[in-house]
């Protein structure tokens, strides 16, 4: 005899995170309900133009606007950018250069730097310079 297996679900929230996307700009039908994994690989998948719309203009979540602006979200915190950002907001800030952008970049590449000789320690092999 074997067991049916249970369709696994999750909330809205958990879904627009997987997504990429920021939940209060989805539909309400999206929002309202609970989102199958199957209904995730579906979107994914194919996704409707809502979706596209969003993934292309935004407003964008904190996670997407951090890696479009090549910084840290904790950098984001720092520069006081807490809102979601549309892709035009967020061309206009690389435009400008800000100082505080330059400076989040370098924080996040000397972060990654360290990251890798880390890596490159504990796997026995050298740190490229």
């Amino acid at each position: 005899m074997t067991r049916q297996r249970s369709t696994q679900t999750m909330k809205p929230a958990t879904a627009a995170k997987k997504l990429g996307v920021h939940l209060d700009a989805t539909p309400e039908e999206f929002r309202a309900g609970v989102v199958s994994r199957d209904e995730l690989d579906a979107l994914q998948a194919e996704p409707p133009e809502w979706l596209r719309e969003l993934r292309a203009n935004g407003p964008h979540p904190r996670p997407v606007v951090a890696d479009r602006l090549g910084v840290s979200i904790s950098g984001l915190a720092r520069a006081e950018i807490t809102e979601p950002l549309t892709t035009a907001q967020i061309a206009a800030i690389k435009e400008e250069q800000p100082e505080w952008l330059r400076r989040e970049r370098n924080t996040r590449a000397e972060s990654q730097r360290a990251e890798a000789r880390l890596q490159a320690e504990k796997s026995g092999n050298k740190p490229a310079r």
